[in-house]
């Protein structure tokens, strides 16, 4: 959880909060994606998390990415913003968000993959035809748009 996010909560306890975050779907040269298995609720997703005060999502998007896959983008592509109902969720510590996610897509990056056991238990490659069924909540509908953008570019 970010700073600024665990001084908010010192606040307002589990009460909603509005939160900005930045993930970051890394495709590699086989055209799989990487996932996290998250140890927050043990669903699989993007790497990503709360921007700080002050920090570029883009940075945000870096930041986060590194902590949790060892890995380094070398450039990153807006793929879509993502907010309302669909990104609404109650953590299973009981904090409540709704978030305002910006989501980039990652092509080339350098690093060995290694997974940040506070956050994430395992990381790895799919295949766009073989992702788990458990994703986290909040990652549904953005990683769907992303899928169904990769099927509709692979149907033409």
């Amino acid at each position: 959880m970010s700073g600024y996010i665990m001084w908010l909560r010192s606040f307002v306890g589990h009460k909603p909060l509005l939160q900005c975050g930045a993930g970051v779907i890394v495709e590699n040269e086989k055209g799989e994606i990487l996932l996290i298995k998250r140890t927050d609720n043990n669903c699989w997703g993007y790497a990503g998390g709360s921007v700080e005060l002050g920090e570029k999502v883009e940075d945000t998007a870096c930041r986060e990415l590194f902590e949790e896959t060892g890995l380094i983008a070398d450039s990153l592509e807006l793929f879509s913003v993502f907010s309302g109902e669909d990104t609404h969720y109650t953590y299973p510590n009981g904090d409540e968000v709704h978030n305002v996610d910006i989501v980039y897509i990652c092509k080339a990056f350098h690093g060995e993959i290694k997974a940040d056991k506070k956050e994430a238990s395992e990381v790895r490659f799919f295949n766009i035809n073989e992702i788990p069924q458990n994703i986290s909540p909040p990652l549904v509908t953005p990683l769907n748009k992303y899928l169904e953008m990769r099927k509709t570019a692979c149907s033409k």
